[in-house]
Parts: structure tokens; C-alpha cells; sequence
């Protein structure tokens, strides 16, 4: 499949057509109209199941589409380090709102083999449901770590072993702010258990905040840039444990790199 990012980085240009300003400080309502015929597209392509890869990499990319036409400005680095991982990996990243989980396909799923490790509510969803269950995710409680630990951990090898990489979102729920304690070290088990790499990823997306009544309905703040850096992808030692505190360490700098960024535009 063709890379839909040439060069290690890739920063919304600055002619990119936006909507009228009237639309944008409007936006939220007519976003999630035009995200939702997206959604339903894509929806209709998994019930007949001709949501494939491919198929899949570009309904992500009319996605990331949309939201810079309504004034969403990404800065993206790292591209290299997904092209460049041996084989498949273990992605690893903090978790701050809908729009990753619906971005990273066009962005990863064009260079690997991938798919995500949920929450069973995602996969059963009346909308969402069946995009999610046509890439054959990993599917997990959030209720029962130990029963979660040792499904990762079996169907997880798994796919590695057949060259499908993974994604994981360690934090329990999505949350604008990063707290460390709550990030486990799952994705680093499984990359020690399947003799994978990790790759690190840290990301700022709370221009998409959480909606009132469906969370993944929520506001744009188009003035908030979004962050994405993918880090180098890292063998796993021992336990792990020092690989998964330089993941931490690294989300950590990045968020308080970006923070210092918005900040001294204001």
C-alpha cells in the first residue's frame, strides 16, 4: 500500500481550505454532521464487508480531512520510525480523545499491518460497532485486569507472530491530562512475551473534547493544535520496566514540549 506521508513529518499546510469563520466559531454542530456521514460510510462498507485496509486507511484520511477543514492544524513527527520498525510492533501511546483512534489508521495502517486493542462497549456499539469489529480488534473488559492481561497477551502474540502490529492505549479511559499511574505497562509485556519493539507515540488531541451524552460527540476547539510524535522503536530488556518508564518519561516531555508551545502563543 502507498504512504500517504512522504517525509518523516507532515504539518497541515498553511493554504489548507478551512470552512468560513462563521462556521468555525460555529463548528462543532456542523463537524459532527459531516463527521457522521463519514462514519455512516464507513459503516456501510464493514456490515457488507468490503471494509478492508485499504478501504479503512482512506475513510481515516477523510477524517483527518475533515477536521482540517474545520481549522484542526496537525504537526506529525516520527513517520520515520513507524517505516522503519522491524516488522510488526507494539504501538504504545497516551490517550486523550476520539480523534487518535480515528486518525492513526491513515497514518499507521498505511505503512503496517494493524489493528487496536479496545473496550468491549467500542466493539458494540450500534454506529461505531461494526467499523471496529470489521478490523478484528482485540477485545478487552477494562474490568478485570488479570482476565485483559491474559487475552493481550495470548491473541496479542498471535497477530504479532503473523505480522500484524498493535495498538495500545494503556490509560483506562480517555483523559486530557496524562497521570502516570494510571498508564500500565501491557504493551510492554506483550512486546517482551512476543520479542517485538516498541513504539512509543505521545499526542495532544483535546482539540476534539469529550461529548455530554455520547463521548465520542464532542466539541472541536479549532484553536488547539494537534500533536503527534511517533519515537523510536525500542527492544525490550528484562522486565521491561525501564522501557516502560522511558515511554512514560518521553509522553511526559512531549505534552509539557507542546504546553510551553501553546502557551507562548497566547
Amino acid at each position: 500500500m502507498k504512504s500517504l506521508f512522504a517525509s518523516d513529518t507532515y504539518f497541515t499546510p498553511s493554504g489548507t481550505r478551512r470552512k468560513s469563520n462563521r462556521l468555525i466559531k460555529n463548528s462543532s454542530l456542523f463537524f459532527i454532521i459531516r463527521f457522521l456521514h463519514l462514519v455512516f460510510k464507513a459503516r456501510r462498507l464493514a456490515i457488507k464487508g468490503q471494509l478492508d485496509r485499504q478501504a479503512w486507511v482512506i475513510s481515516s484520511h477523510s477524517v483527518m480531512k475533515l477536521i482540517e477543514n474545520f481549522g484542526g492544524r496537525f504537526h506529525i513527527k516520527g513517520l520515520d520510525n513507524i517505516r522503519q520498525s522491524d516488522g510488526p510492533v507494539v504501538f504504545v501511546s497516551n490517550h486523550m480523545s476520539t480523534l487518535e483512534t480515528l486518525v492513526f489508521p491513515c497514518i499507521i495502517a498505511s505503512e503496517k499491518e494493524v489493528t487496536f486493542v479496545v473496550k468491549d462497549s467500542l466493539v458494540n456499539l450500534p454506529v461505531f460497532g461494526p467499523i471496529m469489529r470489521s478490523r478484528d480488534p482485540i477485545v478487552v473488559s477494562r474490568t478485570n485486569s488479570r482476565e485483559d492481561l491474559a487475552l493481550v497477551m495470548n491473541q496479542g502474540k498471535k497477530f504479532l507472530e503473523k505480522g500484524t502490529s498493535i495498538i495500545i492505549f494503556p490509560q483506562k479511559t480517555r483523559k486530557v491530562e496524562f497521570v502516570p499511574d494510571e498508564f500500565n505497562s501491557l504493551g510492554v509485556k506483550l512486546a517482551c512475551r512476543a520479542g517485538v519493539q516498541v513504539v512509543p507515540v505521545a499526542i495532544k488531541t483535546d482539540y476534539w473534547g469529550k461529548g455530554k451524552f455520547i463521548k465520542a460527540l464532542g466539541p472541536i476547539y479549532p484553536e488547539k493544535t494537534i500533536y503527534m510524535t511517533f519515537e523510536k522503536p525500542i527492544h525490550i530488556q528484562g522486565t521491561g520496566k525501564e522501557e516502560h518508564k522511558k515511554i512514560i518519561d518521553f509522553i511526559l516531555s512531549k505534552l509539557e514540549e507542546w504546553s510551553n508551545k501553546e502557551e507562548s502563543k497566547k
